[in-house]
Protein backbone atom coordinates (compact mmCIF):
# COMPACT_ATOMS: atom_id res chain seq x y z
CA UNK A 1 0.00 0.00 0.00
CA UNK A 2 2.87 1.93 0.00
CA UNK A 3 3.89 2.63 -3.45
CA UNK A 4 3.61 -1.02 -4.68
CA UNK A 5 0.56 -0.87 -7.23
CA UNK A 6 2.74 1.99 -9.18
CA UNK A 7 5.91 -0.06 -8.97
CA UNK A 8 4.37 -3.46 -9.63
CA UNK A 9 4.10 -2.00 -13.32
CA UNK A 10 7.77 -1.48 -13.48
CA UNK A 11 8.48 -4.67 -11.63
CA UNK A 12 6.18 -7.19 -12.10
CA UNK A 13 5.89 -9.80 -9.19
CA UNK A 14 4.34 -12.63 -11.25
CA UNK A 15 8.40 -13.85 -12.15
CA UNK A 16 11.61 -13.49 -10.54
CA UNK A 17 12.88 -10.38 -10.95
CA UNK A 18 16.57 -9.47 -11.59
CA UNK A 19 18.09 -7.59 -8.75
CA UNK A 20 21.50 -6.42 -8.27
CA UNK A 21 22.13 -8.22 -4.38
CA UNK A 22 22.57 -11.60 -6.77
CA UNK A 23 21.19 -14.91 -7.06
CA UNK A 24 17.76 -16.00 -5.76
CA UNK A 25 17.26 -12.18 -4.17
CA UNK A 26 14.71 -11.81 -7.52
CA UNK A 27 12.27 -13.83 -5.36
CA UNK A 28 12.22 -10.82 -2.83
CA UNK A 29 8.98 -9.55 -4.89
CA UNK A 30 7.37 -12.91 -5.64
CA UNK A 31 7.72 -13.34 -1.54
CA UNK A 32 6.71 -9.65 -0.64
CA UNK A 33 3.51 -10.09 -2.44
CA UNK A 34 2.87 -13.64 -1.15
CA UNK A 35 3.15 -12.05 2.26
CA UNK A 36 1.22 -9.16 1.92
CA UNK A 37 -1.67 -11.38 0.36
CA UNK A 38 -1.27 -13.24 3.37
CA UNK A 39 -1.70 -10.27 5.73
CA UNK A 40 -4.71 -8.96 3.37
CA UNK A 41 -6.71 -12.07 4.81
CA UNK A 42 -5.73 -12.32 8.04
CA UNK A 43 -6.55 -8.11 8.55
CA UNK A 44 -10.06 -9.14 7.12
CA UNK A 45 -10.24 -11.99 8.93
CA UNK A 46 -9.18 -10.16 12.44
CA UNK A 47 -11.80 -7.26 11.25
CA UNK A 48 -14.83 -9.86 12.01
CA UNK A 49 -14.19 -10.01 15.97
CA UNK A 50 -15.71 -13.50 16.62
CA UNK A 51 -15.46 -15.12 13.49
CA UNK A 52 -13.60 -18.88 14.44
CA UNK A 53 -10.93 -18.71 11.65
CA UNK A 54 -9.38 -15.62 14.29
CA UNK A 55 -8.50 -17.86 16.43
CA UNK A 56 -5.43 -19.16 13.42
CA UNK A 57 -4.12 -15.61 12.52
CA UNK A 58 -1.13 -14.11 14.13
CA UNK A 59 -2.88 -12.31 16.27
CA UNK A 60 -3.85 -15.10 18.19
CA UNK A 61 -1.00 -17.25 18.06
CA UNK A 62 1.76 -14.56 18.88
CA UNK A 63 2.29 -10.43 20.41
CA UNK A 64 2.21 -9.11 16.82
CA UNK A 65 -0.31 -9.33 14.00
CA UNK A 66 -1.12 -8.60 10.21
CA UNK A 67 -0.45 -5.03 10.73
CA UNK A 68 2.84 -4.86 11.49
CA UNK A 69 3.46 -7.57 8.34
CA UNK A 70 1.73 -4.73 6.61
CA UNK A 71 3.68 -1.63 7.70
CA UNK A 72 6.88 -3.84 7.71
CA UNK A 73 6.30 -5.06 3.91
CA UNK A 74 4.92 -1.48 2.81
CA UNK A 75 8.97 -0.50 3.72
CA UNK A 76 10.38 -3.00 1.36
CA UNK A 77 8.12 -1.58 -1.08
CA UNK A 78 8.92 1.48 -1.16
CA UNK A 79 13.05 -0.22 -1.71
CA UNK A 80 11.96 -1.08 -5.16
CA UNK A 81 10.30 2.31 -5.99
CA UNK A 82 13.71 4.46 -4.60
CA UNK A 83 15.94 2.32 -6.12
CA UNK A 84 14.36 2.13 -9.43
CA UNK A 85 16.53 1.77 -12.53
CA UNK A 86 13.66 2.26 -14.96
CA UNK A 87 12.76 5.90 -13.92
CA UNK A 88 15.36 8.84 -12.76
CA UNK A 89 13.77 9.77 -9.45
CA UNK A 90 15.25 13.60 -8.74
CA UNK A 91 14.71 15.27 -5.55
CA UNK A 92 11.09 17.43 -7.00
CA UNK A 93 10.13 13.72 -8.88
CA UNK A 94 10.29 11.71 -5.80
CA UNK A 95 8.90 14.20 -3.55
CA UNK A 96 6.19 14.29 -6.92
CA UNK A 97 5.40 10.73 -6.57
CA UNK A 98 5.46 10.02 -3.19
CA UNK A 99 3.37 12.62 -1.54
CA UNK A 100 1.11 11.76 -5.02
CA UNK A 101 1.23 8.60 -3.58
CA UNK A 102 0.01 9.82 -0.20
CA UNK A 103 -3.26 11.74 -1.62
CA UNK A 104 -4.07 8.59 -3.50
CA UNK A 105 -4.39 6.40 -0.36
CA UNK A 106 -5.58 9.65 1.46
CA UNK A 107 -8.68 9.47 -1.55
CA UNK A 108 -9.55 5.95 -0.42
CA UNK A 109 -9.41 6.70 2.83
CA UNK A 110 -12.47 8.90 2.37
CA UNK A 111 -14.18 6.99 -0.03
CA UNK A 112 -14.07 4.25 2.44
CA UNK A 113 -14.75 5.75 5.37
CA UNK A 114 -18.04 7.20 3.49
CA UNK A 115 -18.97 3.80 2.51
CA UNK A 116 -18.45 2.28 5.83
CA UNK A 117 -21.18 5.10 7.32
CA UNK A 118 -23.53 4.65 4.34
CA UNK A 119 -23.19 0.46 5.37
CA UNK A 120 -24.00 1.09 8.70
CA UNK A 121 -26.97 3.24 8.30
CA UNK A 122 -28.53 1.12 5.73
CA UNK A 123 -27.79 -1.79 8.58
CA UNK A 124 -29.34 0.29 11.11
CA UNK A 125 -32.38 0.88 8.74
CA UNK A 126 -32.83 -2.60 8.06
CA UNK A 127 -32.11 -4.16 10.89
CA UNK A 128 -34.39 -1.52 12.68
CA UNK A 129 -32.02 -0.69 15.37
CA UNK A 130 -29.79 2.46 16.21
CA UNK A 131 -27.35 0.25 18.10
CA UNK A 132 -25.27 -0.46 14.89
CA UNK A 133 -24.62 3.33 14.18
CA UNK A 134 -22.53 3.61 17.50
CA UNK A 135 -19.92 1.38 16.23
CA UNK A 136 -16.55 1.93 15.73
CA UNK A 137 -16.40 5.66 16.46
CA UNK A 138 -19.70 6.01 14.12
CA UNK A 139 -21.31 7.44 16.84
CA UNK A 140 -19.86 10.92 16.37
CA UNK A 141 -21.32 10.90 12.74
CA UNK A 142 -24.63 10.73 13.18
CA UNK A 143 -25.07 12.48 15.87
CA UNK A 144 -23.17 15.68 15.24
CA UNK A 145 -22.39 15.31 11.26
CA UNK A 146 -21.08 18.40 10.38
CA UNK A 147 -17.68 18.64 12.82
CA UNK A 148 -17.34 15.26 12.51
CA UNK A 149 -17.23 15.47 8.43
CA UNK A 150 -14.42 18.28 8.66
CA UNK A 151 -12.44 15.81 10.99
CA UNK A 152 -12.90 13.02 8.15
CA UNK A 153 -11.60 15.30 5.88
CA UNK A 154 -9.07 16.61 8.49
CA UNK A 155 -7.90 12.66 8.75
CA UNK A 156 -8.70 13.66 12.32
CA UNK A 157 -11.80 11.43 13.30
CA UNK A 158 -11.17 7.81 12.56
CA UNK A 159 -13.89 4.88 12.67
CA UNK A 160 -12.49 1.49 14.51
CA UNK A 161 -11.54 -1.02 12.25
CA UNK A 162 -10.88 1.82 9.55
CA UNK A 163 -7.22 3.22 11.12
CA UNK A 164 -4.70 1.97 9.35
CA UNK A 165 -5.43 3.83 6.11
CA UNK A 166 -4.73 7.18 8.08
CA UNK A 167 -1.06 5.98 9.49
CA UNK A 168 -0.49 5.17 5.63
CA UNK A 169 -0.76 8.62 4.67
CA UNK A 170 1.44 9.62 7.24
CA UNK A 171 3.90 7.32 6.37
CA UNK A 172 4.39 7.83 2.50
CA UNK A 173 4.13 11.81 3.54
CA UNK A 174 6.82 11.13 5.93
CA UNK A 175 8.51 8.84 2.64
CA UNK A 176 10.33 11.34 0.87
CA UNK A 177 12.00 12.20 3.76
CA UNK A 178 13.77 8.54 4.55
CA UNK A 179 14.66 8.48 1.13
CA UNK A 180 16.49 11.27 1.31
CA UNK A 181 18.28 10.62 4.32
CA UNK A 182 18.98 6.68 2.98
CA UNK A 183 20.75 8.43 0.16
CA UNK A 184 22.76 11.19 1.69
CA UNK A 185 23.48 9.49 5.17
CA UNK A 186 22.51 5.82 4.93
CA UNK A 187 24.23 5.16 8.20
CA UNK A 188 21.91 7.23 10.14
CA UNK A 189 18.61 6.10 9.07
CA UNK A 190 18.15 3.42 11.49
CA UNK A 191 19.18 5.30 14.38
CA UNK A 192 17.34 8.63 13.62
CA UNK A 193 14.25 6.19 13.59
CA UNK A 194 14.96 4.23 16.79
CA UNK A 195 15.51 7.84 18.20
CA UNK A 196 11.94 9.20 16.85
CA UNK A 197 10.56 5.83 18.06
CA UNK A 198 12.37 5.97 21.36
CA UNK A 199 11.58 9.28 22.09
CA UNK A 200 7.45 8.87 21.02
CA UNK A 201 7.52 5.95 23.61
CA UNK A 202 9.14 7.95 26.25
CA UNK A 203 7.09 10.80 26.24
CA UNK A 204 3.79 9.38 25.43
CA UNK A 205 3.39 11.84 22.14
CA UNK A 206 0.98 11.03 20.30
CA UNK A 207 -1.30 12.88 17.44
CA UNK A 208 -5.17 13.72 18.87
CA UNK A 209 -7.95 13.44 16.81
CA UNK A 210 -10.97 15.82 16.58
CA UNK A 211 -13.84 15.97 17.33
CA UNK A 212 -13.99 13.26 19.48
CA UNK A 213 -10.59 13.95 21.78
CA UNK A 214 -8.76 10.76 21.88
CA UNK A 215 -5.25 10.06 19.90
CA UNK A 216 -4.62 8.23 16.84
CA UNK A 217 -4.84 4.22 17.06
CA UNK A 218 -1.81 4.00 15.12
CA UNK A 219 1.21 5.82 16.50
CA UNK A 220 3.19 7.27 12.91
CA UNK A 221 5.69 8.44 15.05
CA UNK A 222 6.16 4.70 16.46
CA UNK A 223 5.27 3.05 13.57
CA UNK A 224 7.33 4.48 10.88
CA UNK A 225 10.32 2.49 12.77
CA UNK A 226 8.57 -0.40 11.31
CA UNK A 227 8.32 1.04 7.85
CA UNK A 228 11.58 2.19 8.14
CA UNK A 229 13.18 -1.73 8.99
CA UNK A 230 11.64 -3.14 6.05
CA UNK A 231 13.06 -0.13 3.43
CA UNK A 232 16.61 -0.82 5.35
CA UNK A 233 16.59 -4.84 5.43
CA UNK A 234 15.41 -5.11 1.83
CA UNK A 235 18.98 -2.90 0.90
CA UNK A 236 21.25 -5.54 -0.77
CA UNK A 237 24.15 -3.84 1.15
CA UNK A 238 24.43 -3.11 4.94
CA UNK A 239 22.24 -4.53 7.39
CA UNK A 240 20.06 -6.40 5.17
CA UNK A 241 23.25 -8.32 3.70
CA UNK A 242 24.22 -8.57 7.18
CA UNK A 243 20.67 -10.16 8.06
CA UNK A 244 21.02 -12.67 5.13
CA UNK A 245 24.40 -13.54 5.83
CA UNK A 246 23.67 -14.51 9.60
CA UNK A 247 20.00 -15.76 8.43
CA UNK A 248 20.89 -19.15 10.40
CA UNK A 249 21.84 -17.66 13.60
CA UNK A 250 18.84 -15.07 13.14
CA UNK A 251 16.03 -18.13 12.83
CA UNK A 252 17.62 -19.64 15.68
CA UNK A 253 16.84 -16.34 18.13
CA UNK A 254 13.38 -16.11 16.73
CA UNK A 255 12.30 -19.52 17.50
CA UNK A 256 11.91 -18.89 21.37
CA UNK A 257 10.79 -15.92 21.02
CA UNK A 258 7.70 -16.95 18.69
CA UNK A 259 7.74 -19.74 21.68
CA UNK A 260 7.03 -17.39 24.07
CA UNK A 261 4.44 -14.94 22.12
CA UNK A 262 2.62 -18.34 20.99
CA UNK A 263 2.36 -19.21 25.07
CA UNK A 264 1.56 -16.27 26.37
CA UNK A 265 -0.81 -15.92 24.35
CA UNK A 266 -2.63 -19.23 24.50
CA UNK A 267 -2.37 -19.00 28.33
CA UNK A 268 -4.18 -15.67 28.12
CA UNK A 269 -1.04 -14.01 30.34
CA UNK A 270 -2.24 -10.77 31.90
CA UNK A 271 -0.23 -7.90 30.90
CA UNK A 272 1.38 -5.76 33.14
CA UNK A 273 -0.56 -2.31 32.94
CA UNK A 274 0.93 1.18 33.18
CA UNK A 275 1.09 1.57 36.64
CA UNK A 276 3.05 -1.50 36.84
CA UNK A 277 5.96 -1.22 35.33
CA UNK A 278 9.19 1.65 35.71
CA UNK A 279 9.45 4.61 33.43
CA UNK A 280 9.17 5.20 31.09
CA UNK A 281 6.36 2.88 30.77
CA UNK A 282 5.95 2.27 27.02
CA UNK A 283 8.77 0.07 26.79
CA UNK A 284 7.19 -2.47 29.28
CA UNK A 285 3.68 -2.95 28.56
CA UNK A 286 2.36 -4.45 25.53
CA UNK A 287 0.57 -1.80 23.82
CA UNK A 288 -0.55 -1.88 19.57
CA UNK A 289 -0.79 2.14 19.43
CA UNK A 290 2.98 2.63 20.46
CA UNK A 291 4.41 -0.25 18.62
CA UNK A 292 5.38 -1.58 22.35
CA UNK A 293 8.74 -3.81 22.23
CA UNK A 294 7.25 -6.54 22.72
CA UNK A 295 5.42 -6.67 19.65
CA UNK A 296 8.04 -4.96 17.36
CA UNK A 297 10.48 -7.75 18.35
CA UNK A 298 8.34 -10.92 17.70
CA UNK A 299 7.52 -9.17 14.09
CA UNK A 300 11.42 -9.38 13.70
CA UNK A 301 11.35 -12.67 14.81
CA UNK A 302 8.45 -13.72 12.39
CA UNK A 303 9.89 -12.15 9.76
CA UNK A 304 13.38 -13.66 9.87
CA UNK A 305 11.30 -17.35 10.25
CA UNK A 306 9.31 -16.48 6.81
CA UNK A 307 11.95 -15.59 4.92
CA UNK A 308 12.67 -17.83 2.05
CA UNK A 309 9.81 -19.84 3.20
CA UNK A 310 7.83 -19.10 0.03
CA UNK A 311 10.61 -19.65 -2.35
CA UNK A 312 10.84 -22.82 -0.96
CA UNK A 313 7.55 -24.20 -0.70
CA UNK A 314 6.97 -22.85 -3.82
CA UNK A 315 9.92 -24.78 -5.94
CA UNK A 316 8.25 -27.92 -4.77
CA UNK A 317 4.44 -26.29 -5.85
CA UNK A 318 3.42 -26.88 -2.07
CA UNK A 319 1.85 -23.39 -2.24
CA UNK A 320 0.63 -23.12 -6.31
CA UNK A 321 -2.45 -22.23 -6.00
CA UNK A 322 -2.94 -20.82 -3.10
CA UNK A 323 0.44 -19.03 -3.61
CA UNK A 324 -0.87 -17.40 -7.18
CA UNK A 325 -3.70 -16.42 -5.38
CA UNK A 326 -2.32 -14.15 -2.52
CA UNK A 327 0.05 -12.72 -5.29
CA UNK A 328 -2.68 -11.62 -6.95
CA UNK A 329 -4.06 -10.02 -3.55
CA UNK A 330 -0.70 -8.58 -2.61
CA UNK A 331 0.07 -7.34 -5.94
CA UNK A 332 -3.15 -5.19 -5.85
CA UNK A 333 -3.03 -4.78 -1.95
CA UNK A 334 -4.79 -0.93 -2.03
CA UNK A 335 -7.35 -2.40 -4.29
CA UNK A 336 -8.08 -5.13 -2.04
CA UNK A 337 -7.64 -3.44 0.82
CA UNK A 338 -10.66 -1.20 0.59
CA UNK A 339 -12.97 -3.29 -0.95
CA UNK A 340 -12.01 -5.58 1.86
CA UNK A 341 -12.54 -3.46 4.76
CA UNK A 342 -15.88 -3.18 3.42
CA UNK A 343 -16.35 -6.62 3.26
CA UNK A 344 -15.35 -7.13 6.87
CA UNK A 345 -17.85 -4.54 8.74
CA UNK A 346 -20.51 -6.39 6.38
CA UNK A 347 -18.97 -9.83 7.69
CA UNK A 348 -20.25 -7.95 11.43
CA UNK A 349 -23.24 -6.77 10.18
CA UNK A 350 -23.78 -10.16 9.19
CA UNK A 351 -22.94 -12.37 12.43
CA UNK A 352 -24.83 -9.92 14.01
CA UNK A 353 -27.90 -10.40 12.21
CA UNK A 354 -27.33 -14.57 12.31
CA UNK A 355 -27.21 -16.94 14.55
CA UNK A 356 -23.74 -17.30 15.93
CA UNK A 357 -23.17 -21.06 13.71
CA UNK A 358 -20.12 -21.58 12.28
CA UNK A 359 -21.73 -21.74 8.65
CA UNK A 360 -22.34 -18.34 8.76
CA UNK A 361 -18.41 -18.21 9.46
CA UNK A 362 -17.65 -20.36 6.88
CA UNK A 363 -20.15 -18.15 4.43
CA UNK A 364 -18.68 -14.79 5.34
CA UNK A 365 -15.11 -16.55 4.62
CA UNK A 366 -15.53 -17.54 1.61
CA UNK A 367 -17.46 -14.90 0.53
CA UNK A 368 -14.91 -12.43 1.37
CA UNK A 369 -12.06 -14.47 0.24
CA UNK A 370 -14.20 -14.80 -3.46
CA UNK A 371 -14.57 -10.62 -3.84
CA UNK A 372 -11.04 -10.09 -2.54
CA UNK A 373 -9.96 -11.83 -5.81
CA UNK A 374 -12.63 -10.48 -7.96
CA UNK A 375 -11.32 -7.05 -7.04
CA UNK A 376 -7.78 -8.44 -7.55
CA UNK A 377 -8.27 -9.97 -11.04
CA UNK A 378 -10.31 -6.50 -12.09
CA UNK A 379 -7.25 -4.55 -10.99
CA UNK A 380 -4.87 -6.50 -13.60
CA UNK A 381 -7.62 -7.18 -16.55
CA UNK A 382 -8.18 -2.82 -16.44
CA UNK A 383 -4.10 -2.65 -16.28
CA UNK A 384 -3.43 -4.77 -19.20
CA UNK A 385 -6.37 -3.53 -21.39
Amino acid sequence: MSGENSTRQKLPSSRILPNEAGRGSGRLSNEIDFWRGVALVMIFINHVPGIWFENWTTRNIGTSDSAELFVFLAGFSLRYLADSRTENLTTPRLFMRLEGRAFTIYAAHILTTVLALALLATAAVLLQTNLILTWHNAQAFFQDPAPTIIGIAAVSHHLGYFDILPLYIALMSMAPFIVLLHRHAPQLLIPVSLAIWAATLTAGFNLPTWPVENRWFFNPLAWQLCFVTGFVLTKPTGLGAWARKHLLALRLIAIPILIAGFFAKYNELRWPSPLEVPWPEMFFVYNKTFLSPLRFIHMLALAALITGVFAWAYRFRVFALPGDYLCLLGRNSLNVFCPGSILSLTGQVVRFAAPDSIFVDIAVLLTGIFLMSAVAWASEWRSRI
